[in-house]
């Protein structure tokens, strides 16, 4: 037997023998921390439950800083199925990085700079997939959602448009102008901060009375 037949019986008696190691779970906080960018929550006038929800990016490789946007819940968490009434009070908060026109991830093609047009898209998508219209089944709310999306991407394409309405809010407790426009389903309203552009979103909560704060602890989002 040569010395390649010895290393690939030794290499095998190896993995036999190993015992797998217990799983280690995800750290839910990684993919938020590893964002450079600050992220925004609702400020201390929110008493309630803080949650995390997802941090993503917008198509490019995953290394440092491919984390482009990511979102904070507030409230009760959205029902993922029909509910006859829906009394679940939520504020959700969409942080999304200021990004220059860049590369996609094949290196194909470009992607375009964000925008507060980015945020609103993402807060009104974000709604669409936390709202269950109660005529439709299973099936059929797929072609709904789709075709909400469709809309709601042209109305955020728009934000200067007669669809949306303007509205003062604190941001770091500093008057900032926001894009804000309510449907049967909830609030959504798009603008920017220092650093980042920021989009929400809600519903049972008035977007009249909600602030928005850097949030220096995000472990406070981790507790129940």
């Amino acid at each position: 037997m040569d010395t390649t037949s010895h290393a690939a019986v030794g290499t095998a008696e190896g993995l036999v023998g190993a015992q797998p190691g217990p799983a280690v779970a995800a750290d839910p906080l990684a993919p938020y921390l590893a964002a450079d960018f600050p992220w925004y929550g609702l400020d201390d006038g929110w008493t309630g439950r803080r949650w995390l929800m997802q941090a993503g990016g917008g198509g490019r490789a995953a290394h440092h800083g491919a984390i482009d946007y990511g979102t904070l819940g507030h409230g009760e968490e959205p029902a993922r199925t029909y509910e006859p009434k829906n009394l679940r009070r939520f504020a959700v908060v969409v942080t999304v990085a200021r990004r220059d026109v860049r590369r996609s991830a094949d290196n194909t093609g470009m992607l375009e700079a964000t925008s507060a047009s980015s945020a609103a898209w993402l807060a009104g998508s974000g709604l669409l997939a936390n709202s269950w219209p109660g005529q439709l089944d299973r099936a059929l709310r797929q072609d709904w959602l789709d075709q909400q999306s469709a809309l709601a991407w042209d109305l955020a394409d728009d934000l200067d448009g007669p669809g949306w309405n303007s509205l003062t809010l604190p941001v770091n407790g500093i008057p900032q102008p926001f894009r804000y426009r309510e449907s049967e389903y909830g609030w959504v309203l798009a603008g920017e901060a220092p650093g980042v552009l920021l989009g929400a979103y809600g519903r049972g909560v008035s977007a009249y009375g909600v602030g928005f704060a850097t949030v220096p602890d995000l472990t406070a989002y981790t507790r129940s």
